[in-house]
């Protein structure tokens, strides 16, 4: 490795987003996801997908070259979701969990992938009525990938934090900000990554899964993050849907920084501390109980500290890489962030001063399409 490093790579994104589709009377899910989906293929082709549950439409980004194409992908795609139902006279929101939705009641797509999925995992699949957020940075060295990964982690409960946006379940206040982890946490494969040594093991990890028929291709690796099995990306996948364009975009910007200053640490022969996942597993507790208003664990200090202040000993870490990156203004907004709080703390309060989940759906959804 050299001991310079004079231009970071690029560092492309890609962006997915899982929305919910409502009724806008009864403000439950609506169970018409394909009939959106079928009008979104004409425009969108394969940036609007389907998932397993009929109330929950996938998108995608195309690769973006910086964070500023970025937004205009995820305004854009936001805006023609919004459109594509209101067409059907629906309309559409973002967060992790609905606030009083029951998942018996969701039709599942009629598709060979989900059946064989419901197959296997039976009623957790069934009952995995959650909406995530996913953030690809692109590398195409397999090796740095996985190092960069198994250093990522770290910083996964400080992003974790920044996103909690999803504390009902089926009418009730869980008491968590973040309760789709948990409900996620159910299904095999799931959670913080392992540490692999090199991509040798790695492989050799996911080889011993399909040839002993727990998992058909490595897709059904379902960590909060992992190399690619696709694509030349190390994909964030820990992240809850963000209310908003802005949170999203900010939340990119801030993966990419990470990546982009783990990585001049490494091409300047500098490794991240690398932390037992057991004790990283401790912080995303914290986090997915919390969100901004507890503490996390500084594991170097050995003691908890404000989840807020890890944040901005954060954005201290990667401030030298954002401008190379195009991306100050977008990071800055996690000020807002703490200043406002996340998703959750906004869905909470609109529940405090109504007591009524419904208003709580109609913030969602009034939110959705801010600031495109």
């Amino acid at each position: 490795m050299c001991a310079l490093i004079k231009k970071l790579p690029q560092f492309t994104l890609g962006v997915e987003e899982e929305y919910q589709i409502i009724d806008p009377q009864t403000r439950d899910l609506r169970s018409h996801m394909s009939k959106i989906v079928e009008g979104g293929k004409i425009q969108l082709r394969e940036q609007v997908k389907a998932e397993m549950h009929q109330s929950v439409v996938e998108v995608g980004t195309n690769i973006c070259q910086n964070v500023a194409e970025a937004r205009r992908e995820v305004a854009f795609l936001r805006n023609k979701i919004s459109e594509l139902a209101a067409n059907q006279n629906l309309v559409v929101g973002a967060a992790s969990t609905h606030p009083f939705a029951k998942w018996q009641d969701q039709e599942i797509t009629d598709d060979p992938r989900y059946h064989t999925i419901v197959n296997e995992l039976k009623d957790i699949a069934r009952s995995n009525l959650i909406f995530g957020m996913h953030v690809h940075v692109g590398i195409e060295n397999r090796e740095i990938a996985l190092q960069l990964m198994n250093q990522a982690c770290y910083f996964l409960p400080h992003i974790y934090a920044l996103t909690t946006n999803s504390p009902f379940w089926e009418g009730r206040n869980t008491g968590f900000k973040a309760f789709r982890a948990k409900v996620f946490a159910k299904f095999p494969r799931t959670g913080l990554p392992e540490y692999f040594d090199s991509v040798q093991s790695y492989d050799n990890f996911l080889e011993i899964l399909v040839k002993t028929n727990c998992i058909d291709n490595p897709k059904k690796i379902w960590w909060d993050l992992r190399m690619h099995p696709f694509f030349s990306t190390i994909e964030f996948r820990i992240c809850d849907m963000c209310l908003t364009v802005n949170e999203t975009i900010c939340v990119v910007a801030l993966i990419q920084a990470v990546v982009a200053k783990l990585y001049k640490l490494l091409m300047s022969n500098t490794s991240f501390n690398i932390y037992r996942i057991a004790l990283i597993r401790e912080n995303k507790f914290r986090a997915a109980r919390n969100g901004l208003e507890g503490m996390l664990i500084d594991f170097g200090k050995k003691s908890e500290v404000p989840t807020t202040d890890l944040i901005m000993e954060l954005l201290d870490f990667v401030d030298d890489v954002v401008d190379e990156l195009g991306s100050r203004e977008e990071i800055e907004y996690v000020h807002t962030i703490l200043k406002n709080g996340t998703g959750a703390d906004q869905q909470l309060a609109v529940f405090e001063q109504t007591n009524d989940l419904k208003k709580v759906v109609d913030y969602i959804t009034g939110k959705f399409n801010e600031g495109i």
